[in-house]
């Protein structure tokens, strides 16, 4: 009987021990884990990154072109005077997508001045073709671009030529227009790139 009694006594030390040892076991897989998977979350760098990013674009006088940074990409802003937004129709047969067709804007700027209101472009400055900066060249019929130019934005990497409201020629290495990110109004003065309302 005291046989019996001692290994009972030794089966609930055993019981308590294995007890004991997994929930020292599971705190310890918890505290080496918590890191790692800390390690794999986006920093506060990170997130400030890709977030929306605010321009005041009372300052952006017509024909002026301001940038912004957002999400590591150059944005442009673009106040297109009149005239500039004259040239867009005379250009529907040189553009390989006049009516912006494929799908490299929101639903909202899929109109022939790619915008939401007509004389501002919100286009991001990477050409569609391998990445390059285009260069904004509002300057009409130069020597370099030929006499059919009427402004726009000129990839120096290829060749690569977009009109006014970032539509790209055709017969050029870049295949699609310059991408309209996501961006709404705040205000008539405030503009948020990086977020609009189908998206918040």
């Amino acid at each position: 009987m005291a046989d019996i009694e001692k290994k009972e006594g030794m089966n609930s030390r055993r019981r308590f021990l294995l007890a004991a040892t997994s929930v020292a076991g599971g705190i310890a897989t918890v505290a080496v884990a918590t890191p790692f998977v800390m390690s794999m979350m986006p920093s506060e760098r990170a997130k400030a990154a890709g977030a929306p990013v605010e321009v005041d674009i009372s300052k952006v006088e017509p024909g002026m072109l301001l940038l912004v940074e957002w999400r590591g990409k150059v944005v442009w802003v673009l106040n297109r005077t009149q005239d500039m937004l004259a040239t867009l129709p005379k250009l529907d047969n040189q553009v390989a997508d006049p009516k912006s067709e494929k799908d490299q804007q929101p639903k909202y700027a899929q109109n022939e001045t790619r915008s939401i209101k007509p004389a501002i472009l919100v286009v991001e400055g990477v050409c569609t073709h391998l990445g390059c900066s285009p260069v904004f060249r509002k300057d009409v019929a130069p020597a370099d671009l030929g006499p059919d130019w009427l402004g726009g934005f000129f990839c120096p990497c290829h060749g690569s030529k977009f009109d006014l409201a970032g539509r790209v020629y055709r017969a050029v290495p870049a295949p699609t227009n310059l991408v309209v990110p996501p961006h709404m109004y705040l205000s008539d003065t405030r503009l948020l790139v990086g977020s609009d309302k189908e998206s918040a």
